[in-house]
């Protein structure tokens, strides 16, 4: 499991029945953010930011949850690119959000192939509890947003809510007003 070095300090705690809790919204990569590619991103000229994400991602900000990004990332795992490279396409996506007026508190990724039986490839949980873990995040008061069946698998098992999105439409705001609005169903946002 790698973690980008994007954990903000600037966290806000927050005092819920006697206990720090924050919520999150953890988002795919691809597919969700930016878009996906069957050849995989393999550098940080082919990551496609989509469009009309920076919107409802400050929305989410300003209702007070976190951004952490939880990707399978093969890419690295079958040698199409490094570790480093993968370092340098986030570095792109945080530079591509801040100028939209957002930004994420962490992203962490799973670089090993399907397969290999790893826990923080999704459809495990791995990615998401690290992340918690890390960022004192109350799983039980936070969502995932994904464009697959594994993104949802992975939030059931880690114990948060899940919302599909469809893959490369880049139409989060569906998503998230049904976060706002406390609906607490799982299919796909049409």
């Amino acid at each position: 499991m790698a973690l980008e070095n994007t954990i903000n300090s600037d966290i806000e705690e927050r005092e819920v029945a006697g206990q720090l809790s924050l919520k999150a919204i953890f988002l795919d990569r691809d597919g969700v953010l930016t878009r996906e590619r069957t050849d995989y991103v393999k550098t940080p000229e082919e990551l496609e930011i989509l469009p009309g994400i920076g919107p409802p991602l400050r929305t989410l900000r300003d209702r007070g949850f976190r951004l952490v990004i939880v990707t399978n990332q093969s890419v690295v795992g079958r040698g199409l690119t490094t570790d480093d490279e993968m370092g340098r396409i986030h570095e792109k996506l945080k530079s591509e959000l801040k100028r939209m007026g957002c930004f994420v508190d962490g992203i962490y990724y799973c670089p090993h192939l399907p397969g290999e039986g790893c826990g923080c490839r999704k459809p495990e949980p791995g990615l998401i509890l690290r992340a918690a873990e890390d960022l004192g995040i109350d799983i039980s008061a936070s969502w995932m947003i994904g464009d697959k069946e594994i993104d949802l698998e992975a939030a059931k098992r880690a114990g948060c809510r899940a919302i599909r999105v469809q893959t490369n439409v880049g139409d989060l705001q569906k998503a998230v007003s049904s976060i706002i609005q406390g609906r607490e169903r799982l299919g796909v946002l049409r």
